[in-house]
């Protein structure tokens, strides 16, 4: 891939720019100094701290310098909320939160930025804090944030929690960084949907930004499912940070579907703390013209008789490229651990590429760990196969690229969640844009329901190594 630092990173972003956000945000002092630290992050980190992976990073192009994170605008319009579900609202105007009052009673609670920032007790800090080993881009989500939402779910919530979290891009320049915090009580069920989109007007105007940062605790006995949904314009520059704690026979399932923008990074860190904890990380990317993927999955095995899956596909055509980086790491008293890293890519034309990194690092010897990684261009004998049934070639390779994905969509603990998704697939697919209009018409998701867990004895250990 293409060098992933260019002599002017250090200018891709003019902090100047920050001084009118600090005061309509009203930041007291100390807020200001964490940021001028994360701003001397960015300026001192490299874009890819590990030289192993220096030369797969593909970040070229990427100009912020007109980037306004204090940018106002007017609100986008809405379609009706869905019954019985919590919504957050991201867009030029700041954050709107819509409570139904059944959660509300349940005791769940919702923050915004405002809030936090005059909490006393040490949240505004703890918001702007690093999740992960940072480097230069995760520097730049953290000194830039302008959005952001806490949401707590309490123990024994006797209410399934659904939570509809749009950030809509409609302004030109403009550059939108969120920081999402969730902690799931103990024995509770949240399904949090994260939508990115763009408005038709801000496709013409110039690069936009998104930086999401995400931190979930997911207490023991809970069970969380984070899916988002990428469907940008094809000029957005997206940085996606997320890190995941997973109690005692607790449950996470991290779900992403990129479809969109023109340069994505994704970095995911999830720990297995507690005995009996699971995973479940699901990903799928379909590239297209110049987009760029670049994902970082690492699973980190803690606690006893962990169960963790990564699951990563791509397609590319035209001169998109997309790299997948994947780490298990079992720690010394991880024992009967199973777990799962597939990487795979499909290319569409000579002129797109990928990579797959998968990585075990395994410091336990009673586990059972495995990979899988591929690279390959369309089956032809597949192709040829679907010719002989009367297909057009183009539609042969279509119907093969959809399934490859499906085969993650399908996978995830969505119930349909790839019909969900397949109006923004085919949009994409045949060069159409994504749109968000703020009606029925429009790409947000219909109210989303989990499927029935598997099994236990289906994945643990004894029954998987025997």
């Amino acid at each position: 891939m293409a060098a992933s630092v260019p002599p002017s990173a250090s200018r891709w972003f003019d902090f100047s720019r920050l001084r009118g956000l600090e005061e309509r945000l009203h930041e007291p002092e100390r807020i200001r100094r964490v940021r001028a630290a994360a701003r001397e992050a960015f300026e001192a980190l490299p874009l890819e701290p590990n030289p192993l992976y220096r030369g797969y990073s593909n970040f070229a192009g990427a100009d912020l310098r007109e980037i306004d994170f204090g940018a106002e605008g007017p609100a986008v319009p809405l379609p009706a909320r869905a019954a019985a579900t919590l919504r957050i609202v991201h867009d030029a105007v700041g954050t709107r939160t819509e409570v139904p009052a059944e959660l509300s009673a349940a005791g769940v609670t919702v923050r915004t930025l405002p809030e936090l920032w005059n909490d006393g007790g040490g949240a505004a800090e703890e918001l702007l804090a690093p999740i992960l080993a940072e480097d230069k881009l995760t520097a730049l989500a953290r000194a830039t944030v302008n959005r952001a939402v806490e949401v707590v779910v309490p123990d024994r919530c006797p209410l399934p929690v659904r939570v509809e979290d749009l950030t809509v891009l409609s302004s030109p320049h403009q550059g939108l960084s969120v920081r999402r915090e969730i902690r799931a009580g103990v024995g509770s069920r949240l399904l949090y949907a994260e939508e990115l989109y763009a408005t038709r007007e801000s496709e013409a105007d110039g690069p936009r930004l998104y930086g999401s940062t995400v931190r979930i605790s997911v207490a023991e006995e809970a069970q969380v499912h984070y899916l988002s949904v990428h469907a940008p314009d094809p000029r957005a520059v997206s940085l996606y940070q997320r890190r995941g704690s997973v109690g005692r026979s607790a449950r996470l399932a991290w779900m992403w579907a990129g479809f969109g923008g023109f340069r994505t990074r994704l970095r995911n860190l999830s720990e297995l703390v507690g005995t009996g904890s699971a995973l479940e990380d699901l990903q799928a990317f379909y590239g297209r013209g110049e987009q760029a993927y670049d994902s970082s999955v690492q699973i980190s095995h803690i606690g006893t008789d962990t169960h963790g899956q990564s699951v990563t596909r791509g397609v590319f055509k035209d001169t998109s490229q997309g790299v997948s980086r994947g780490l298990v790491r079992i720690e010394k008293e991880a024992r009967k651990t199973v777990s799962f890293l597939s990487e795979h890519a499909m290319l569409l034309s000579r002129g797109a590429r990928s990579d797959t990194i998968p990585v075990l690092e395994i410091l336990c010897r009673d586990v059972k760990a495995t990979h899988s990684s591929s690279v390959a261009p369309v089956d032809p004998e597949k192709v040829f196969y679907l010719a002989s049934r009367g297909f057009r070639e183009g539609d042969a390779v279509r119907m093969i690229g959809e399934g490859f994905l499906a085969h993650v969509l399908e996978r995830a603990p969505i119930v349909g969640l790839r019909d969900h998704l397949y109006p923004i697939l085919a949009a994409r697919w045949d060069g159409h844009p994504v749109v968000w209009t703020g009606d029925a018409s429009g790409p947000s998701l219909p109210p989303l329901e989990v499927r029935a867990a598997d099994a236990a004895e289906d994945w643990r250990f004894d029954s998987k190594l025997r």
